[in-house]
């Protein structure tokens, strides 16, 4: 399990976080032509006592940066939402300046188990976060990687309107791969 780093960095980002000066400069460049858009860092929701984590990364100008709530308002979360019930372009620096945010809300989650990766993105920044070697985790599409700190990581082909439309990733596949973390948490 992770270790406490709650005294450290709250679990979420403030809204207008500075971390990352080309995010920055995107969305003031948003406000400009959006100002009734969100237009900041987007927090996780969830039950403090979830054994599940779904870990995506890059909100979508139409969706979380939208509205303020991660996969709300774009395609993925439609495939996100709908099929959960039923069973983007981000930089190394930019995902290790979120880091302390995951770590903390990995630290706030004590009975989690599972952490359903969606994307290869989302893959390699869990596994940076424990510390491990990507080349020991390979990415793929319903891959189930059992990590040294008792969790446990499934990987899916980000559910973006992109990937549904061009057939990498199918509904189908989606709810293979869902299937497989829910098995993990048997």
């Amino acid at each position: 399990m992770p270790q406490d780093h709650s005294n450290i960095t709250p679990a979420e980002p403030d809204r207008h976080c500075a971390r990352c000066p080309r995010l920055v400069a995107f969305r003031r460049a948003n406000h400009k032509l959006y100002p009734d858009f969100y237009n900041g860092a987007v927090s996780s929701f969830g039950d403090k006592n979830a054994r599940l984590l779904v870990l995506g990364l890059a909100p979508g100008l139409q969706g979380a940066n939208k509205t303020g709530r991660p996969f709300t308002g774009d395609f993925s979360g439609v495939l996100l939402f709908d099929r959960a019930r039923d069973a983007a372009n981000v930089t190394t620096q930019e995902t290790s300046n979120c880091r302390p945010y995951l770590l903390a809300r990995l630290d706030a989650l004590p009975r989690l188990r599972v952490i359903f990766a969606l994307g290869k993105v989302a893959h390699d920044a869990a596994l940076k976060t424990f510390g491990l070697k990507l080349a020991a985790y390979k990415f793929a599409h319903k891959a189930v990687h059992e990590l040294p700190n008792g969790l446990t990581l499934v990987d899916s082909y980000h559910c973006s309107r992109y990937n549904v439309n061009t057939g990498r990733l199918t509904e189908d596949m989606f709810m293979e791969a869902l299937r497989a973390a829910k098995q993990e948490l048997a």
